[in-house]
């Protein structure tokens, strides 16, 4: 069976799946790096560089093909997915966004060959490949990602980036649905004031 089908078979009779029904999913597929002839390769300057495989009105699923750089903290709108890492090492940093504040680092855990971290809705995460490995990931996401959020913590700003904009600050001002300043937080400010 072709992977277009796999895709059809499996994610064809999804409606507005569940946390487990999209891991499920993911699991039912089985996609390896075998599977992914096709491979973007990653895209000079950016993090990744991405290929749409299937996309419906309930679910879409991405594959990405990591550089070395990381992405920017971003969230997924009002998205929830899964991502597998197909080969390579994923750092992926989790963070905590208070109000109208820049984002917080929480911790960071690696995920390896194999393995399946979950993106909840309105959750700010980042990754990159870790150890200069060659990182692919697949990202299964219900709904479709539209008006993502990107934070740029140098510019202590916010993004909400068109539907085509990687996780990233886009440097196309069509890509830039809207900007947000964002306050620095407390103890930001006064290591700034010294």
């Amino acid at each position: 069976m072709t992977l277009t089908n796999r895709l059809k078979n499996v994610l064809d009779c999804l409606k507005a799946p569940s946390k487990a029904e999209l891991k499920d999913a993911l699991l039912r597929l089985d996609i390896t790096l075998a599977d992914l002839s096709n491979l973007p390769k990653p895209l000079e300057g950016k993090p990744y560089n991405r290929e749409l495989l299937y996309k419906s009105e309930e679910v879409e699923l991405l594959v990405m093909n990591w550089s070395q750089l990381e992405c920017a903290p971003h969230d997924h709108g009002n998205s929830h997915g899964w991502i597998q890492v197909i080969t390579g090492t994923s750092r992926n940093s989790v963070y905590e966004v208070k109000g109208n504040g820049l984002p917080a680092e929480l911790f960071h855990e690696y995920y390896e060959e194999g393995k399946y971290f979950y993106a909840p809705k309105k959750a700010v995460h980042k990754m990159q490949a870790s150890n200069h490995t060659s990182l692919v990931t697949l990202h299964l996401y219900s709904p479709p990602i539209t008006r993502m959020i990107v934070y740029d913590l140098e510019k202590c700003a916010a993004c909400i980036v068109s539907d085509d904009c990687g996780a990233w600050w886009p440097e196309e001002q069509y890509k830039k649905v809207k900007e947000i300043q964002l306050r620095m937080a407390a103890d930001d400010q006064e290591n700034n004031n010294l």
